[in-house]
């Protein structure tokens, strides 16, 4: 059987994946049949080659320590001479590195699991030192409350170790928490060895559950990956520890770690339940992509409106009735917690159209202060002749202020009890009488260049769309150049452009930062594979639009691996093609 591990699907640092050993699995799983079948000999000890003062902890299945010469490779098939190469390492975080394995053990788990920032520290050193198309294990620490935070931090595999010896300790294990049999009255579960009473519950019995509830907990992981939903999940599952909401905040803090591996968009709703939801990289990305990248092209003045629980915004009945009342006199940015300011022509663009928030009518300190600091440096970026308010006093009041003080401003504002009112209304229209309406034309090409500009970086909208044409109707628009050829496309579940051949080279040959994946000496068709990337632009996140070429061909797709990962990974696809020109 071949030995390898390959990623399927990525939701952030986690990764639905499958290894093959001695079986396969799919992860994250449990690691017991995979990886155990050495028995006694997993914890032996073995000292590294002469020269390395390390000493790692050895697994002997497969599995070999840094130092690759001859005497230690002997050794080694002395040792277990039906092994005849290493596929799993055990490795600390200061000793990981690429030792051409397929399974990584991260050793001394026990001593940082239950310690948010030790945790943080160990899985990121080591998860940055070892290959991306590699699995990483934690042996002896998961527990059903606590894996979907090891998996969202990074880890690929675990074991029922920990299962098992609370279950002989009497200790019976649930997705919230522990109890000792001694203190159940009922048994809060329906798995098999739950169906009998209390009474006739044995920890024999306990061991079976906590193995279930382990294995149950991880297929609803799994389930969350595939949905590119485990954050949602994570801030909920977490405040059952205080450990493990200090380990995912931590994680909140190491932008690149997480940004590097965070899709650009998503088809699915993000949940903002808590104030953790502003740390996302989701929200952070789009609040710095519309803080140093749009960039207003109207000459009317800005109309500030709070959102609407329906999305897109536009199709609301509060903001047809802003629409009614603005009629293309002015620029609409909608206020909200937890994505900042999002313009006009950004309210499909991910997550502005994807994610759903508690709305309670009151603001915290810490949305206030985080949709101020967004707004300020929007204004601060965009000039307009007049900044109208048309907001109501929970929360956007006290915000616009802020901003007002901070930038030296004085906003107009018009709303007079609820924004939608008869008077509210008839002032925000009375505001903007005398200001000259922007037609159609000028709508949809401004659309398609803040997009760009979002998407791609900033100018790119002007550098790319300077002299072009619309086709189709808004939001399915159509980008052609003055000789009437397609250049792009606007995707409206995302709200991004995706590129014809002849867009794609235009991109090429203009300023704006392109994205590009070189591929060896073949014609792709569907996908290309990450053997075939040559390299790579590091700054390609999954979900962007980038162009592939090599001797053979010249293309235009999809990133399905961040830049990094496709140079260095062996397996999975890095790229889907969309349109490819052979040369």
């Amino acid at each position: 059987m071949t030995d390898y591990f390959e990623v399927h699907d990525r939701d952030g640092a986690a990764r639905i994946g499958e290894l093959r050993l001695t079986e396969s699995v799919t992860t994250p799983g449990l690691a017991d049949g995979v990886l155990d079948d050495a028995g006694s000999l997993w914890f032996e000890e073995r000292e590294l080659p002469e020269g390395d003062e390390s000493k790692l902890t050895v697994l002997p299945h497969r599995a070999f320590p840094s130092g690759t010469d001859e005497e230690v490779m002997e050794s080694f098939a002395v040792d277990y001479p039906d092994v005849e190469y290493p596929s799993a390492a055990v490795v600390a975080p200061e000793t990981a590195g690429n030792f051409g394995t397929d399974a990584y053990v991260l050793s001394g788990a026990r001593g940082f699991v239950g310690h948010g920032v030790g945790f943080k520290d160990a899985v990121i050193e080591t998860r940055e030192a070892i290959p991306s198309d590699s699995a990483l294990l934690l042996s002896g620490v998961a527990t059903p409350r606590n894996v979907a935070t090891l998996v969202y931090a990074g880890v690929d595999l675990v074991d029922v170790d920990r299962a098992v010896v609370k279950g002989t300790q009497g200790k019976y294990l649930t997705t919230e928490g522990e109890y000792h049999l001694d203190e159940l009255r009922e048994l809060p579960c329906s798995c098999p060895a739950c169906r009998r009473t209390v009474e006739e519950f044995t920890r024999e019995h306990c061991v079976e559950h906590n193995v279930d509830a382990l294995r149950a907990e991880l297929a609803v992981v799994r389930e969350r990956i595939r949905a590119g939903r485990l954050r949602d999940y994570i801030e909920g599952q977490a405040r059952h520890d205080q450990w493990l909401t200090a380990a995912f905040r931590e994680f909140d803090q190491q932008w690149d770690y997480l940004e590097r591996r965070t899709p650009l968009v998503r088809n699915t709703e993000l949940a903002a339940a808590t104030e953790d939801s502003l740390r996302r990289v989701e929200i952070q990305r789009f609040a710095d992509r519309v803080t140093t990248r749009y960039r207003n092209r109207f000459r009317n003045p800005l109309v500030l409106v709070p959102c609407s629980a329906k999305k897109p915004y536009s199709e609301s009945q509060s903001h047809g009735q802003y629409h009614d009342a603005i009629q293309f006199k002015a620029h609409k940015v909608s206020m909200t917690s937890p994505i900042g300011v999002v313009p006009q022509e950004l309210e499909l663009t991910y997550p502005a159209q994807h994610y759903d928030s508690v709305v309670t009518g009151r603001w915290s300190e810490d949305e206030k202060r985080f949709v101020a600091e967004v707004l300020r440096r929007y204004l601060e970026r965009n000039e307009y002749p007049k900044v109208v308010a048309h907001v109501p006093d929970e929360g956007y009041r006290d915000v616009c202020e802020r901003v007002e003080d901070a930038l030296d401003l004085s906003f107009e504002y018009t709303v007079e009890g609820h924004p939608t009112s008869t008077e509210s209304l008839g002032n925000l229209a009375s505001e903007l009488s005398g200001e000259l309406k922007y037609g159609k034309r000028e709508r949809q090409h401004n659309t398609v260049r803040a997009i760009a500009d979002y998407q791609f970086g900033d100018g790119a909208g002007d550098d790319l769309f300077s002299d072009i044409t619309m086709q189709s109707r808004y939001p399915k628009l159509r980008v052609h150049d003055a000789e009437g050829e397609q250049l792009a496309a606007m995707v409206p579940q995302y709200g991004t452009l995706s590129f014809t051949l002849a867009g794609a080279r235009r991109w090429v040959e203009s300023d704006a930062p392109e994205k590009r994946v070189e591929i060896d000496a073949f014609a792709p068709h569907g996908s290309v594979l990450a053997p075939g990337v040559v390299d790579a632009d590091d700054d390609i996140r999954v979900g962007d639009e980038v162009v592939v070429e090599g001797p053979k061909a010249f293309a235009v797709g999809r990133a399905e691996m961040a830049g990094s990962e496709m140079v260095e990974s062996t397996r999975g696809v890095a790229t889907d093609v969309r349109h490819i020109e052979e040369k």
